[in-house]
């Protein structure tokens, strides 16, 4: 087994409920929930939604205050359409827009936006790296050496 993987990405949230709304109003569908917490299953992946404070405390320090908008989560579209539907679909959910889509300096098309509880989300068009049918990154033919 890899040790470069992820299985798992949790975002605290200060009203779990409001969370699901949003994420909802996006098209996503909850895979399991259990008291404080939610997951959806992103193809070999989860991403959780959890209670701030109970995040804290099942890290061991319960005192701690979580912060956000230290790290971006990114989706990758096939093309700059598909990123502006995503970027409108987003802020009718209630997202805060931060940075509207548009060309960037390394070739592609991206945006970012914040979620009810400051998680910042990268909406992108990246040329170079191919999506399969799943949007998932396809396998790159020439891997670097």
């Amino acid at each position: 087994m890899t040790p470069q993987r992820v299985t798992l990405i949790t975002l605290g949230t200060g009203d779990l409920d409001r969370a699901l709304a949003f994420y909802a109003a996006l098209g996503w569908q909850v895979d399991e929930r259990a008291e404080g917490v939610a997951f959806f299953a992103l193809g070999g992946l989860k991403l959780a939604l959890f209670d701030r404070a109970a995040l804290a405390a099942d890290q061991g320090r319960p005192d701690a205050a979580l912060g956000t908008g230290a790290i971006t989560l990114a989706q990758n579209f096939p093309d700059r359409a598909a990123v502006d539907a995503a970027w409108t679909r987003a802020l009718a959910a209630g997202a805060a827009p931060l940075k509207a889509p548009e060309p960037v300096f390394w070739g592609g098309y991206s945006g970012y936006f914040a979620d009810p509880d400051g998680h910042v989300w990268e909406l992108a068009h990246n040329p170079f790296w191919p999506l399969d049918a799943e949007g998932r990154l396809a396998p790159v033919s020439d891997p670097a050496p």
